[in-house]
């Protein structure tokens, strides 16, 4: 796993948070406008209001001659938001509403609008400027109004907001899904599947990376297909000429009297053997590299894997050291080609025998859910030696001979039939041994 980032993960985020705070912004502007509007309204009442009851309550005043304060009477029990004085020039209060405190006005009276620390006023004069009205209006009301209005504004954002977060949600997984199901055909791939990617309606974005990566697969096909053949072809055309000279020096073994020739020509014909098994494990190595590791159908291995184990006894004295631990009923119902598994199962079988303990068993057992373990007795593998087995021309601390080529072949065949091989050392469940599990594919 690289250190990258999710471009899904942060289309969403992104976006989401962008909405988030347009709405917030948006809100808070329009909160800052009603305020204003607001103060704009009621300066207008105010104003309004002083200017209508200047003349009622200088008819009033007229009429009773003004020798001394009245209150307003209320005709009923109501909250006042808009108190009123009357007063004349030098102060005096001349009318007032019910509900009006001289101490919250100013004690001398003006034209126009002034604010103190708990009011909103507006006076207006008249008869020369010998008569005054102050109309106040206490500012916890217009906050309250004010914030009543912003209330109003931002308690939809609680349901506004998640629903933009989903709608957010839904369209970028929606247009992500091209990409997410390129990533998954190319995960759902095995390593021997260099065919081009399915075309698709892709973002116009990820298109040419697309037609970029089928133009990489198919340089890296034709390479290891190049590479495949002439491994392939030149270990078949090995095959005739090592047996050429491995049939001259038998004769040659045949002919020659005891003595340093003969021993000689023993040798050669040892490192023929030698040869005609790397030749074979060559062409072993080359198929398992293929693209033909799969049947048509998934079919039952069972019998591929006894006919090998057969094959086996045959040449193994004694018989009895290769133990098969198969399951009454037991089937390995698998896709991989019965030819491929043939040669993946020789070759751990071959390396059992020629590295586990001799004359030890070795035991091939077949699991319930597909999976084969082969295991043998024998020192502990080193973790760092273990790691390396499955390289090609790998070995460990041997003497037996070998190419090192066993392990690769079964890797290979293992991984590119979209199965698994896994090497452990001590083997499950005992203190020593080796063990090769091989989970095929379903």
């Amino acid at each position: 796993m690289n250190g990258g980032f999710s471009l899904q993960r942060r289309l969403g985020v992104g976006l989401a948070a962008g909405v988030t705070l347009m709405w917030l912004a948006a809100t808070l502007g329009a909160g800052i406008v009603v305020r204003h509007e607001l103060d704009e309204a009621f300066d207008s009442a105010l104003q309004e209001t002083a200017q209508r009851l200047l003349p009622l309550a200088v008819i009033g005043i007229i009429e009773r001659d003004g020798s001394t304060a009245q209150a307003v009477t209320a005709l009923g029990k109501h909250e006042e938001f808009l108190t009123y004085l009357v007063r004349d020039k030098s102060g005096r209060v001349l009318l007032r509403s019910h509900d009006a405190d001289p101490e919250k006005f100013p004690a001398e009276p003006s034209r126009g609008f002034r604010q103190t620390a708990t009011h909103r006023i507006y006076g207006e004069a008249a008869i020369s400027g010998t008569i005054f009205i102050q109309v106040a209006e206490p500012l916890a009301h217009r906050r309250s109004a004010a914030l009543e209005a912003s209330a109003a504004l931002f308690l939809p954002l609680f349901f506004l907001v998640p629903v933009s977060l989903l709608g957010v949600w839904v369209f970028v997984r929606r247009s992500m899904r091209p990409v997410i199901g390129l990533k998954e055909e190319i995960e759902a791939r095995g390593g021997a599947d260099l065919s081009p990617l399915a075309a698709r309606a892709l973002p116009t974005e990820i298109g040419p990376i697309t037609d970029a990566v089928n133009r990489l697969m198919e340089r890296v096909r034709r390479t290891l297909e190049t590479e495949r053949s002439f491994t392939a072809n030149s270990a078949h055309e090995l095959r005739t000429p090592i047996a050429a000279t491995l049939a001259q020096t038998q004769r040659l073994i045949a002919e020659a009297p005891e003595g340093p020739v003969r021993d000689r020509a023993h040798r050669i014909e040892g490192l023929l053997h030698d040869l005609a098994r790397l030749s074979e494990k060559l062409m072993q190595l080359a198929k398992a590299e293929g693209s033909a590791l799969l049947s048509e159908r998934p079919q039952d291995l069972a019998g591929v894997l006894v006919h090998v184990l057969d094959e086996f006894r045959r040449k193994e004295e004694p018989s009895e050291r290769l133990r098969l631990l198969l399951p009454e009923g037991a089937s390995l119902m698998s896709p991989m080609d019965p030819d491929a598994f043939g040669v993946l199962m020789r070759n751990l079988i071959e390396n059992a025998l020629k590295h586990g303990e001799p004359g030890r068993p070795i035991d091939v057992s077949v699991m319930d859910d597909n999976v084969i373990r082969v295991t043998n007795d024998g020192p502990v593998v080193p973790p760092d030696a273990l790691a390396r087995l499955k390289e090609r021309f790998a070995r460990g601390a041997t003497r037996a001979k070998g190419a090192g080529l066993g392990l690769a072949i079964a890797e290979a065949i293992a991984t590119g039939a979209g199965g698994e091989l896994l090497l452990l050392s001590p083997a499950g469940g005992r203190q020593g041994g080796f063990e090769a599990v091989v989970r095929l594919p379903a």
